[in-house]
């Protein structure tokens, strides 16, 4: 365990959780989901470890044990987090693996960053291209106003929320796909987000549009995502993401809910080590 300084304010600087295997292995950074944290990746550490690989994870700030301030909650600001750890822990050939709302984080590194230290990307159950829908993203696979009724729900009863969020991640047609213990789990993630930065994020995630960063994106790529997904449906936002970047793989889940990374570890790892071992 270790912190990095992602951005240093008048007031108080902004420290990220990061957990780091180290080893001589190339670097895999896995980006969580919301409202999340590093943790959530208990199911890929070991076995991507015993594959060869250096894994770090990190708390996106706001979350999980990293700082949580009142601002910087948009992408431009959580892709310079990413940024800096990569530069502070000098991070070369990397693979970003971003997982939900972390694929944004990885979409925005390639136009803001380049491809300097990353060698590869995994965007898995990823929010890109555009999650809202619109009138110039009519594809979009989430009603504005789901999105108004979510941040009113998150606003009012937190708890309450994350009972439903929590069973809608791991569920397929309405029944979980993992046991109850994972739920609970996730729960605990849950209860460690400030509650300002989950809204400032879920703003985020919802209304961020990543189609031109998505052109910027010219490393191997792999998405990997489940078909039975009801946060991030394949069709609105894996599909188009691996339409969108040319000559990307593509690897869905039969049966997979928005956790397939718990629900389908042993497929989920397999079909990463696979691409990473490339």
């Amino acid at each position: 365990m270790t912190e990095i300084t992602a951005h240093h304010g008048l007031f108080r600087d902004t420290a990220l959780h990061v957990d780091d295997t180290g080893g001589p292995g190339r670097p895999v950074v896995l980006i969580h989901g919301w409202p999340l944290s590093g943790e959530a990746f208990r199911h890929q550490v070991a076995a991507l470890v015993e594959a060869g690989y250096r894994v770090v994870t990190y708390d996106r700030r706001g979350f999980g044990r990293s700082d949580k301030p009142l601002t910087g909650y948009t992408y431009d600001t959580l892709t310079e987090d990413l940024h800096t750890l990569l530069t502070q822990l000098d991070l070369e050939d990397a693979t970003l693996v971003g997982f939900s709302m972390g694929g944004g984080e990885v979409a925005r590194y390639f136009s803001q960053y380049g491809s300097e230290r990353v060698r590869s990307a995994v965007f898995a159950s990823a929010v890109p291209p555009f999650l809202v829908r619109l009138p110039g993203n009519p594809e979009g696979p989430l009603l504005e106003s789901e999105a108004m009724k979510m941040t009113a729900q998150l606003t009012a009863d937190a708890d309450g929320f994350y009972e439903q969020f929590t069973t809608d991640f791991f569920s397929v047609d309405g029944a979980l796909a993992v046991p109850e213990q994972e739920r609970q789990d996730a729960l605990v993630l849950c209860a460690q987000a400030d509650k300002k930065a989950a809204l400032a994020c879920m703003a985020a995630f919802g209304h961020t549009d990543f189609r031109e960063d998505l052109g910027e994106v010219t490393v191997p790529t792999l998405v990997l995502h489940g078909d039975s997904d009801a946060v991030v449906p394949f069709e609105g936002s894996g599909r188009r993401t691996r339409d969108a970047i040319v000559g990307s793989e593509l690897h869905v889940v039969a049966g997979g809910p928005h956790g397939v990374n718990v629900s389908h570890s042993q497929e989920w790892n397999r079909v990463l080590i696979g691409f990473l071992d490339r």
